[in-house]
């Protein structure tokens, strides 16, 4: 089985010393939520984690979801540890206290999406949908239709899935042919078929609620004509109780590469009872509030998988001997992990993970911002900032999770080949994390089209980058560092001209460089908050010195080792497309 402790100490470091946006410091409803309230989560969070939900990854792997008899089951031990897991109000953490949640931050939340990630990617699914639904209904639905809803959703006993792809379409949802025809009840019945649909049904939960993307008659054509409904998979009676079955039905469940304690099912709605969630031919951009928030998280799903990855293959670098080292004396074989290679692989995941860790901690508190701040002007600005970095954490960091855990297996050698490990699962459960929730290719499209090409958006980002710089450049211990990211930023805003179509590059060029490009801004953004956590590290040196010197070290690498694959990124993007272009592909 894999290795896996939550990296509480990290996580508080975070939350004690990168805590730093004025505006997020400024919403009421946080300032008690302090270091030592935060402990105690996590630390809870960590036993439920590392004691229960670990082993789960390996069970539903070998004991995948079956459709039997028109029901999907999940895998042993599932339900037991999925009932003590409601019970104990995980899925309540992030959510308004007004419909039985927590309420606490995304600062904290983030911690916790990690650490499921970490632990059991398929059994995280269930609830990580529900709670997007959560977020939809909460920003679009009527106030009826929250308080029936949203309650039992935050209490885990109601999950929720999204529902956009069909067989015709997946990136391009213009595509969709589910129908809505409203009845005499002022309510629709929605017909159609949805493929891929995440915990589309399962046994966990009494039931499951649909958000689907449907058209009502005479819509416009293409994205513009796109509705949103609830449809539940059991119609509420009058008390709100759960009652006849709803026109919802499993066709069948994929037989997938991973992830296989979740089931991704093919859903067909006949006649579905359904109620409008916001405004007619508006639903794509209520969906949305779902969609980027599951973006978020689908990266951070990358940062967990990548923490596991390494925790694995760090252990069995110090139990397994290969090999004499260059510093051997002795003649006897030495454990892989002095070699200089395995511990350059070893170094490459550490600085990456904890660069990533952090960047998705900045994130959270824009998130917050966005969300919860006073100021309409502040609130529009983070959300600004949040559109900007989502393709970024959601692309890079699952990327980079591919990564990692193809380096771990190279770590365990032939062993890590088999099943016997754990190690390749982790491969194979992370594969799916740069496919949905939109294509890293489609990510990276958006990211230069839509995003990058807002001065406004990048311009903002940079002003906080320099903010930092100011912060760096007059201590003696960070100059050379500051140095090298000013490089960075030099080449990344010549980047940026270059990829603008507004300066003459032609969109081929463009099109064929976006992957590199945010790439290039990935590993730029985690040298941001390098800086940042080394700023901090010489600061509170004194105060324990075996964990900061590590950091320092860590960091130290990054800005060496993992910044100058940023260049050769740049390079590959400016000598254009003619040549791919010009091929035939016979």
């Amino acid at each position: 089985m894999t290795t896996y402790l939550a990296p509480i100490e990290d996580m508080m470091f975070l939350f004690e010393h990168l805590k730093d946006n004025k505006n997020y410091n400024e919403i009421e409803k946080f300032k008690e939520v302090n270091s030592e309230l935060v402990k105690d989560i996590l630390v809870e969070a960590a036993k439920i984690n590392q004691d229960l939900i670990l082993p789960l990854a390996k069970v539903g792997d070998e004991n995948p979801c079956v459709y039997e008899n028109g029901v999907v089951r999940t895998p042993p031990g599932y339900k037991e540890v999925y009932s003590k897991f409601i019970e104990d109000g995980w899925t309540s953490l992030s959510c308004d206290p007004k419909y039985g949640g927590q309420g606490m931050p995304k600062t904290v939340s983030t911690f916790f999406d990690e650490m499921l990630s970490s632990a059991c990617l398929s059994f995280k699914l269930y609830s990580e949908l529900t709670i997007g639904a959560y977020n939809c209904i909460l920003h679009h639905g009527t106030d009826k239709i929250k308080e029936t809803y949203l309650p039992k959703l935050v209490e885990g006993k109601w999950s929720g899935t999204m529902c956009l792809t069909e067989p015709q379409c997946g990136t391009d949802l213009g595509l969709i042919k589910t129908k809505a025809v409203k009845d005499d009840n002022g309510n629709y019945k929605i017909s159609g078929q949805k493929i891929f649909i995440t915990s589309g049904d399962h046994d966990l939960t009494e039931n499951i609620i649909h958000l689907v993307l449907a058209r009502v008659a005479g819509a416009p054509k293409g994205t513009r004509g796109i509705s949103l409904f609830l449809v539940p998979k059991f119609i509420l009676n009058e008390d709100g109780s759960v009652g006849s079955r709803n026109g919802v039905s499993t066709g069948s469940i994929e037989s997938k590469m991973g992830i296989k304690g979740s089931p991704a099912c093919v859903l067909n709605f006949d006649n579905a009872t359904g109620f409008m969630i916001g405004p007619e031919n508006k639903g794509l951009n209520s969906m949305f509030t779902m969609m980027n928030l599951e973006r978020i998280v689908v990266g951070i799903q990358g940062l967990g998988l990548s923490e596991t990855a390494y925790q694995t293959a760090l252990s069995y670098s110090k139990e397994r001997k290969q090999g004499k080292s260059n510093d051997n004396k002795n003649g006897e074989t030495d454990l892989i992990i002095q070699h200089p290679d395995i511990r350059r692989s070893l170094m490459n995941m550490k600085s990456l993970i904890e660069g990533e860790r952090s960047l998705a901690f900045w994130m959270a508190q824009q998130v917050d911002v966005s969300l919860n701040h006073s100021d309409e002007n502040i609130k529009n600005e983070a959300s600004d900032m949040v559109a900007l970095m989502t393709p970024v954490i959601k692309s890079f960091f699952t990327d980079i999770g591919m990564e990692i855990t193809n380096d771990a297996i190279q770590v365990f050698g032939g062993y890590g080949y088999t099943k016997d490990q754990g190690i390749e699962q982790l491969f194979r459960d992370n594969r799916i994390t740069p496919i949905y929730e939109g294509t890293n290719s489609v990510q990276a499209i958006d990211f230069v089209f839509r995003k990058i090409t807002n001065d406004k958006s990048f311009n903002n980002f940079i002003k906080y980058v320099d903010l930092e710089i100011a912060e760096c450049e007059s201590l003696e211990n960070l100059k050379k560092y500051v140095e090298i990211f000013n490089a960075l930023k030099k080449t990344l805003i010549e980047f940026t001209k270059w990829i603008n179509p507004n300066n003459g590059t032609s969109k081929n060029d463009i099109s064929a460089s976006c992957n590199d490009y945010l790439r290039y801004f990935g590993y730029f953004s985690l040298a941001f908050v390098w800086l940042k956590i080394l700023r901090k590290s010489f600061q509170n040196i004194d105060q324990n010195k075996e964990f900061y010197e590590e950091k320092i070290n860590t960091g130290d690498y990054y800005f060496k080792k993992i910044i100058p694959r940023a260049e050769s990124h740049y390079r590959s993007a400016i000598n254009g497309s003619v040549s791919l272009m010009k091929a035939r592909f016979n």
